[in-house]
């Protein structure tokens, strides 16, 4: 089955290459394309793709907002931001609004298409810059201010470990090789910790770990 992507960029040339990058690859099909938010929101509903490259500078209806109505509108939908620098300001924004993970928009053809695979497969794409940039804004933020602590009661010792790695960026092989455990294993401590705390993906795991003061910048 080919991974089905639609590409949102209000800049012809950007669309046209990632398409054609894209569509050199044998598992990733581009099924579509959007100028602009509000028409993104439109064509996912209308497509069902498995990812959606979104940019975040956008007419109409930017990238943000666009991410926000998609995610809303279905929880199984994967948003890969598009973004020029890898510090941008609203990196922990579009996280929030519930982005599985950033790619540079100078990424190399193999970098767009692993981007893509892993958005696809469920992980998170957090880049080291990019979760530098996370732990910037939470040092910015001070105090925990997300959801009660209590929530993480709900989690065994193991399933709390898992969470802190995740958010520490490490895949499920990483994972797996930390703990010394199979990574099938982990695959079944990530998904009880989404199921217990209500998440939808691991990159929200990530912002939960820091915002409720689990881990803490720095640690």
């Amino acid at each position: 089955m080919s991974i089905r992507v639609l590409i949102v960029d209000d800049q012809m040339m950007v669309r046209e290459g990632f398409s054609v990058l894209l569509g050199a690859q044998p598992d990733i099909e581009v099924v579509g394309e959007a100028v602009d938010g509000r028409q993104a929101v439109a064509r996912v509903a209308e497509l069902r793709p498995d990812v959606v490259l979104m940019d975040i500078r956008m007419p109409v209806l930017n990238g943000l907002e666009a991410t926000r109505e998609i995610v809303a509108a279905d929880a199984d939908a994967k948003v890969l931001v598009l973004t020029t620098f890898d510090l941008d300001e609203y990196v922990y924004q579009a996280l929030r609004a519930g982005a599985s993970g950033f790619l540079l928009k100078d990424a190399s053809a193999r970098q767009l298409a692993d981007g893509v695979r892993v958005v696809a497969s469920g992980e998170a794409l957090l880049a080291p810059t990019v979760t530098k940039r996370l732990i910037q804004e939470f040092s910015r933020l001070g105090t925990p201010r997300g959801p009660s602590q209590e929530r993480i009661g709900d989690l065994t010792e193991r399933e709390t470990e898992v969470l802190v790695l995740v958010a520490q960026g490490l895949s499920n092989a990483e994972i797996a090789e930390y703990l010394v455990v199979a990574e099938s294993t982990v695959k079944t401590h990530v998904s009880r910790v989404l199921v217990k705390l209500g998440l939808r993906d691991r990159t929200q795991a990530a912002v939960f770990a820091y915002e409720t003061g689990l881990i803490t910048p720095g640690g």
